[in-house]
């Protein structure tokens, strides 16, 4: 059983280098070889796969990068187990075979396999993963002690109740070889760009437009049947889409309107598993440095009520998504979780008239132009989305339109997936279209924590490290308490009285608006590969730029013939 790790990446695009694509199609073709010109046996065959990436492409394995490539988190590195997001269960052992927490969840005893070793050769040992428990950059603030108990055996100890965060500690912590890491001087900023883990795949190749990983011989789960894998990549999504079509690609995760055209030539399947908030998100904090309209509740409050969910969900996304929480859960999966005393789901029809109250309760006019000003500023905010990712383009053009019909000027631009990068890390930004990463299990803790808490964000202008998502800066001290509480106990009512706190916060702060959960249409080859998950057997999540169970999927491959 193969394994990978977690930080759910949204797939990124840029700018399009027509030249880049004319050379996939020449020479990406999951028919034949590697795509090299010569004939090769099946056994031989490249899984080309686009997760996202774009030119021109750097080589960075590292897994505290902020956006490593792809296959680092998870077909490399490996966590001690492996939660599925997309189906209930017990999580599956990788690095780690058992743990046991101590009754009052104040320690978590863990017992590794035996006989792994890294792809240098040298063995996977206790020494390991303490180092990626407790090196500077990995450790956690809850973290008091990491001890060794026998050559196989860990002891974290913590420095209060840590129930909650086992998917954190035990599914998203990736272990990385001491023996090559102790001496690095900066953790994050490394490109790691020779990477040795225990994973089913290990670096072959790399250029500025494609990478392959091979196959792991000596992998702990036994050498993967699928040899080689390619990804490739690409500025649009009309060019991977392209590439879809022709058969020059076998999995990727975009939204594509309608799909049938792709799906009827029966060589390319559709999965749709919709778990992620795609949301309106704010640089909110003054005291953190953010800047602009959207720190003023009340302009956040009022693009909230003026946007047409309904309108968005048709138009920019073709009726695919579902109805988005503003609790930030899952609604019907996670429904236990949602307080009775805020709305289940956000509102689906704009409603202008509400926002201007807002706004004119907040000491704003409207102008002679319709739009609403105070203090002799015209109230005009930013908000950036990815130059193609047609879903949300579309969404950001129509919030600008709806928000000149409710009297605030919305300036939608559409920037580069490094400058989207940069721009959520470092927090210069004022509001943004951006997806959330959907839990691993039907609980919002990990959301709560990673995305809301202040532990899990900077000020602007200091990158926020690889595993902390409270880009917008949010930090309010009765949701920091409230997820403490929450990670504390394993009491289901003690639990729901914490969540209802947090929601109660942030329904009223708004850091993020939601909009929609978003589509995650999955196209993987069929014909030429068996081994994906599917209805009834979703083994793993399946957009190919999950991380974690990507490799597991990668590793679950092998064609046909």
């Amino acid at each position: 059983m193969m394994i990978r790790s977690v930080a759910r990446k949204r797939l990124l695009t840029t700018v399009a280098l027509v030249t880049g694509v004319t050379m996939f199609a020449a020479g990406c073709s999951s028919s034949g070889g590697d795509g090299d010109g010569g004939g090769a046996s099946d056994s031989g065959r490249v899984l080309n796969v686009w997760a996202g990436t774009q030119t021109p492409m750097v080589a960075n394995f590292n897994p505290y990068a902020p956006n490593p490539l792809h296959a680092t988190n998870g077909a490399i590195y490996e966590p001690l187990f492996f939660y599925n997001r997309a189906e209930a269960g017990d999580p599956a052992p990788v690095l780690g075979e058992s743990y046991e927490w101590s009754e009052d969840g104040t320690s978590l005893t863990i017992k590794i396999r035996e006989g792994v070793k890294w792809t240098d050769g040298k063995p996977f040992t206790v020494e390991d993963v303490i180092f990626s428990y407790t090196n500077e950059t990995a450790k956690r603030d809850y973290l008091s002690t990491a001890e060794k108990v026998d050559d196989s055996t860990v002891k974290l100890t913590f420095n209060g109740a840590q129930f909650t965060t086992a998917v954190q500690i035990l599914g998203t912590t990736l272990m990385l070889p001491e023996h090559l890491w102790k001496d690095v001087p900066d953790k994050i900023t490394y490109t790691n760009d020779a990477p040795v883990g225990t994973g089913p795949y290990k670096l072959d190749t790399i250029s500025n437009a494609t990478y392959t990983v091979v196959a792991n011989e000596d992998y702990w789960g036994g050498k993967p049947k699928l040899e080689k894998v390619r990804y490739l990549a690409l500025d649009k999504n009309q060019s991977a889409q392209d590439l879809l079509s022709t058969g020059k690609i076998d999995w990727t995760t975009m939204f594509i309107a309608d799909p049938e055209p792709i799906t009827s030539k029966g060589q390319v399947s559709l999965i749709n598993t919709p778990q992620d908030p795609t949301t309106v998100m704010s640089c909110m904090n003054v005291a953190l440095g953010c800047v602009g309209p959207q720190t003023d509740l009340a302009v956040r409050q009022a693009v909230d009520l003026l946007i047409d969910r309904g309108e968005i969900n048709d138009k920019a996304f073709s009726g695919h998504a579902a109805p988005a929480s503003p609790s930030l859960a899952l609604i019907g999966r996670d429904d236990r979780w949602i307080s009775p005393d805020i709305e289940k789901e956000s509102p689906q029809e704009g409603n202008a008239a509400e926002a201007g109250k807002v706004l004119e309760a907040a000491g704003y006019t409207k102008g002679a132009d319709g739009i609403y000003e105070k203090d002799g500023q015209k109230l005009s905010v930013d908000l950036i989305s990815v130059d193609g990712w047609s879903d949300h383009n579309a969404a950001g053009d129509l919030i600008a339109q709806q928000g000149v019909e409710a009297g605030v000027q919305i300036n939608h631009v559409k920037i580069t997936q490094q400058e989207m990068s940069d721009a959520r890390t470092s927090g210069n930004y004022q509001m943004m279209i951006s997806g959330i990463t959907g839990t691993s299990l039907d609980d919002p803790f990990q959301i709560y924590r990673q995305w809301l808490t202040t532990e899990y964000t900077t000020p602007v202008g200091e990158t926020i490290e690889a595993g902390r998502f409270n880009f917008p800066r949010y930090s309010n001290p009765i949701v920091d308490d409230a997820v403490a509480q929450a990670a504390a106990t394993n009491d289901e009512d003690a639990k729901k009285a914490a969540y209802a706190t947090v929601q109660k916060e942030i329904v009223r702060d708004l850091p993020y608006i939601a909009l929609v959960v978003n589509p995650t249409m999955s196209f993987v080859n069929t014909k030429d590969y068996t081994g994906w998950p599917v209805e009834g057997d979703m083994y793993a999540f399946p957009p190919s730029w999950a991380t974690i169970s990507n490799g597991v999927i990668l590793s679950s491959l092998e064609p046909t013939s």
